[in-house]
């Protein structure tokens, strides 16, 4: 299985004043455990960096992950679909770039706690029920 994760999941994972940090906990050990494959996009990246105040802790992620996860990039062809899509339906352009990106890379699903997660056809799934179905 191949897994897109959303910024705001992998800063409740870093950030143990979050309320579902528990929950990030959770759901990478149980990634992990089950060998997926995960994914995100290099301006996640500067996200949480710039987001999360522990800027040691973030770096120190960063270089844990980096060869075990894919760090991919949106390239133009993603960029250019992204931007007519948010023009044409007035869609927030972070979440519907994150989407089309976990598309191109053929995610099987995307996990973001944003509940309003832009719809790109992908199935998209919070933490908590990703975890639930994962039982």
């Amino acid at each position: 299985m191949k897994v897109f994760l959303d910024a705001n999941v992998i800063i409740d994972f870093l950030d143990t004043t979050r309320a579902r940090h528990l929950v990030a906990c959770k759901l990478f050990e149980t990634l992990s455990l089950r060998h997926t494959k995960i994914i995100m996009s290099e301006d996640i990246l500067t996200n949480i960096f710039y987001i999360n105040k522990n800027k040691h802790a973030v770096l120190q992620f960063l270089k844990s992950i980096e060869q075990r996860w894919d760090i991919v990039y949106f390239g133009k062809q993603v960029i250019k679909n992204a931007v007519d899509l948010s023009l044409e339906n007035n869609l927030d352009l972070e979440d519907v770039l994150q989407c089309l990106c976990a598309k191109e890379n053929q995610c099987d699903a995307l996990i973001s706690n944003d509940i309003n997660f832009y719809d790109c056809d992908l199935n998209i799934q919070t933490a908590e029920t990703f975890l639930k179905l994962s039982k």
